[in-house]
């Protein structure tokens, strides 16, 4: 008969194992899908190096459908023509991005990285030449590639990368035009850091985007609701509005309610966020902001600095979510030190177009 001591070790054992196991399987997933994407940049090579060696409208009805159909007899119908012009033009988008495929370093030595090692041994011409650092899936890059702006894609890479975007999410992000949303809601000298490191969460304005994008939420623009049916419709979707709220945001209450000078209050919603460590309320208006209630926001932020924070976190963050705001009263009734903040919301995807011109003309300005 099994004692208590042996069937602990024997649990205890098993989960080792069993975490061992599970993070081999992940880790082979997660390597054929790199192996998969190496390979399709090195067939994009391939393909463009020879392009050049001829001419190139010919090149592309003649060559790729030949090369495709006996691709496709070997190898399967995943070689298609579409498929082999989609390697040639992620070639062309990778080759030669001055901000780096990746966040990841480029490997001084090509043959220590198992991958590669692999790719190598499959042909000479591998060996010769050092790949980016590629480290999405091939679906995340037919997204990426299409993203003309080098800049952006670095962005939209590295921020897929640290918060394990889905294809669907990623195309989401770029949809709503997250990287302008958030150069246009930093100071100018700040945009740059956006391609090279992703959203950095440093301080309260590192999460205040303007607009906040709620085209999920499936409310029309030009339907009357109110700030109940608001709030009901960002409660069912929750798991995409802290998707757009961005980094470190967690989901505590909604109607909290909280008691002074014999009067309730209520917060529409409250929330965490653990990378600063700090309270963020959220009040929904769905008309003009008013002097009102940026004080009332004041007010709640006040409370909860005082009776709800813990002496190891940071001041509560306020923000207003609303569809219309002026700036001009925000700066005036808000003393410039508070912690409250006004963000427009828009129930449509913004132009990404004019979003584009104006953070060029930013960039403009700060080269002068």
């Amino acid at each position: 008969m099994v004692n208590i001591e042996t069937t602990q070790r024997i649990d205890s054992l098993f989960e080792r194992i069993s975490s061992l196991i599970d993070h081999a399987r992940t880790y082979a997933i997660s390597a054929v899908k790199i192996a998969e994407v190496k390979t399709r940049y090195e067939v994009g090579r391939y393909i463009f190096e020879d392009e050049q060696q001829g001419e190139r409208a010919k090149y592309g009805e003649q060559v790729l459908k030949q090369l495709s159909a006996r691709l496709m007899e070997r190898y399967g119908a995943d070689w298609t023509y579409d498929t082999l012009k989609r390697c040639r033009f992620f070639y062309q988008s990778y080759a030669n991005m001055s901000i780096g495929a990746t966040p990841l370093p480029q490997l001084e030595n090509p043959a220590e990285d198992a991958d590669y090692k692999e790719l190598a041994n499959s042909g000479n011409a591998v060996a010769t030449i050092q790949l980016p650092r590629f480290i999405l899936s091939w679906s995340h890059y037919l997204v990426l590639m299409r993203i003309e702006n080098i800049e952006a894609r670095s962005f939209y890479e590295l921020e897929c990368a640290q918060q394990q975007w889905s294809v669907k999410q990623l195309s989401r992000q770029v949809g709503s035009s997250l990287y302008e949303r958030l150069a246009l809601s930093r100071k100018k000298d700040e945009v740059m850091r956006l391609a090279q490191e992703g959203q950095t969460v440093e301080k309260p304005e590192d999460i205040i985007k303007n607009p906040l994008t709620l085209e999920f939420l499936g409310l029309k623009p030009d339907t009357i609701y109110t700030e109940s049916k608001l709030e009901n419709a960002i409660i069912s979707k929750m798991q995409q509005f802290l998707l757009e709220l961005g980094k470190g945001f967690l989901f505590e209450a909604r109607q909290k309610r909280f008691t002074f000078d014999e009067r309730n209050f209520y917060v529409d919603l409250v929330f965490y966020n653990r990378l600063l460590k700090c309270y963020v309320l959220i009040d929904l208006k769905t008309g003009d902001l008013t002097h009102q209630d940026l004080g009332q926001m004041q007010m709640y932020v006040n409370y909860y600095d005082r009776y709800v924070k813990q002496d190891f976190e940071n001041p509560t963050i306020g923000i207003l979510l609303c569809s219309e705001k002026s700036d001009a009263l925000v700066e005036l009734t808000l003393p410039k030190d508070s912690n409250v903040y006004a963000s427009q919301y828009s129930l449509y995807l913004p132009d990404k177009t004019l979003l584009q011109r104006k953070l060029k003309e930013w960039r403009e300005e700060l080269a002068e």
